[in-house]
């Protein structure tokens, strides 16, 4: 009996990096999340937003920055400024405030594209995954530790895995598109 629990976690790692992938597409809610890719010039080092501040919602198309340190907060200001992000950023006595504006219809449809190139990268990485397993029971039927019946029957086993994986990376992207299309 073959052992595909490698595969399976190695597809569970692989939807985990889309879910995070896309959880960094603004979609004009404000989400913290979006904020996970950005890094701040603090303390001569480079450092994710949120080891330097708290995040929290001001409302749902604003986020409130509060730095540990104030003096941080032109720093994530910049930081915030040059991620590209399409983000209005703008700070007071408190820290730091986040506004994410309306998208308009081209950016939305520039989502959708990147939406459906994540899910490309995934799905190379899956294909990558099933190679390997695939090339080691072919070396391990030449070996003679498997049969011919049964490589074709754990082949069919693991095209379900996945076909299951494709399945919910096909699910995950339709979500994250309708979110990026409603209005």
């Amino acid at each position: 009996m073959y052992n595909f629990s490698d595969l399976k976690q190695k597809t569970e790692q692989i939807m985990d990096w889309l879910k995070k992938e896309y959880q960094s597409l603004r979609t004009g809610r404000a989400t913290p999340s979006v904020l996970d890719a950005i890094k701040v010039e603090a303390y001569d080092s480079k450092m994710p937003i949120d080891q330097v501040a708290t995040i929290s919602s001001e409302g749902p198309k604003t986020l409130r920055i509060t730095p540990w340190d104030s003096n941080l907060s032109k720093a994530i200001e910049k930081a915030i400024m040059t991620s590209n992000l399409g983000l209005s950023v703008g700070t007071d006595d408190k820290g730091v405030r986040v506004n994410f504006p309306e998208l308009s219809e081209e950016r939305r449809l520039l989502l959708k594209k990147t939406c459906r190139q994540k899910l490309e990268e995934a799905k190379i990485s899956l294909k990558s995954e099933r190679e390997k397993v695939w090339d080691d029971i072919q070396k391990k039927t030449k070996d003679g530790g498997i049969g011919e019946d049964e490589k074709f029957r754990l082949k069919d086993n693991m095209q379900k895995i996945i076909d299951e994986a494709h399945k919910k990376f096909e699910e995950m992207t339709e979500r994250k598109e309708h979110e990026i299309l409603e209005k």
